[in-house]
């Protein structure tokens, strides 16, 4: 999950409970790790009152997602968002769950340093910093290598440096390291830095960060409206970044990220299938290449479907 801040994410999750004598619900929300810019659509959508017009009060908690999964597993919660390899391990290993909504169109991983970069190839020889054997950011890597026909151990090195790959790579301890485009690069620019990228995108389309849910809670109209509220915030925050970084930042206050991080998170919200299929939609294409990138890596059975891991039901295709 993408990630402004150590560990990706974004854990979002819904516990449905009525109102006692009221004809709202409640709904509660656990976004993964602590008030963040990154979740601005959550906040913009909460305090301009969107998930209040569906008919829903909602109240936000904070924590990893490693945390939440198994109260979602579990049935204390209804959604979580987090990155979509969360969902697809899970089901793979027989859990009913579904990823229903991709905040990120493309994921925002990539490969960054302070020294001149010239293509996957050029990562031979040098060691790359990653945050650990695991995630988005492991599984970009991963495939990126692959692309380039390089071999972790033999033509790269891999070091884990934990949640540390800004100042590994401002140190010299590693070469390069996998980051967010969203996140160090923006850090290192406004520090006056030159940075060199490496796009993973086309080694391995993945969406990013987003939504998931039970499959009991697919054909819920409460579901599908907690949906429509996140994607009315989503829809503001591309509109308006700065006013929507105004409304959110009273929830996750001056720590909690820039204005410069949200500008480029934005991009990453839409693209052209969303524009002809809603905001949040997922797209069939980039699926079925990054589950074939997780085939090849050993992680799931040859003949796996993307299908089985993702569904647009949820997804209203126009907004209002």
């Amino acid at each position: 999950m993408t990630r402004i801040k150590p560990a990706l994410l974004l854990g979002f999750a819904v516990t449905f409970a009525s109102c006692a004598g009221a004809q709202t619900r409640t709904v509660n929300i656990g976004l993964g790790y602590l008030p963040n810019v990154q979740f601005t659509p959550f906040y913009v959508a909460d305090r301009l009152g969107y998930f209040k017009a569906e008919g829903i009060t909602v109240k936000f908690q904070h924590g990893y997602v490693s945390e939440l999964m198994p109260l979602l597993l579990s049935g204390r919660l209804d959604f979580v968002v987090g990155d979509p390899e969360d969902a697809v391990f899970a089901r793979n290993q027989g859990r009913d769950v579904k990823y229903v909504l991709a905040m990120y169109q493309k994921n925002p991983v990539t490969v960054f340093s302070t020294r001149p970069l010239s293509g996957a190839a050029s990562l031979k020889g040098k060691t790359l910093g990653i945050p650990g054997p695991f995630g988005s950011s492991y599984h970009a890597v991963k495939a990126l290598l692959d692309s380039a026909k390089l071999t972790e151990g033999r033509d790269v090195k891999l070091a884990s440096v934990g949640f540390t790959q800004l100042d590994a790579v401002r140190a010299g301890r590693v070469d390069a390291a996998a980051g967010y485009v969203n996140n160090e690069v923006v850090q290192l620019r406004a520090a006056g830095q030159r940075v060199y990228t490496l796009d993973t995108t086309a080694a391995y389309p993945m969406v990013g960060v987003g939504m998931i849910t039970r499959d009991q809670n697919l054909k819920s109209d409460l579901a599908r409206r907690v949906v429509r509220a996140s994607q009315r915030g989503m829809k503001f925050t591309i509109a308006s970044p700065a006013q929507a970084f105004k409304v959110a930042q009273p929830v996750f206050g001056a720590g909690g990220g820039t204005l410069d991080i949200l500008k480029a998170s934005v991009p990453l919200m839409s693209s052209a299938y969303t524009a002809q299929n809603g905001l949040g939609a997922n797209n069939p294409a980039a699926w079925d290449k990054a589950i074939a990138a997780l085939v090849k890596q050993g992680h799931l059975r040859a003949g796996t479907k993307a299908s089985a891991f993702y569904t647009n039901a949820l997804i209203t295709r126009t907004l209002k």
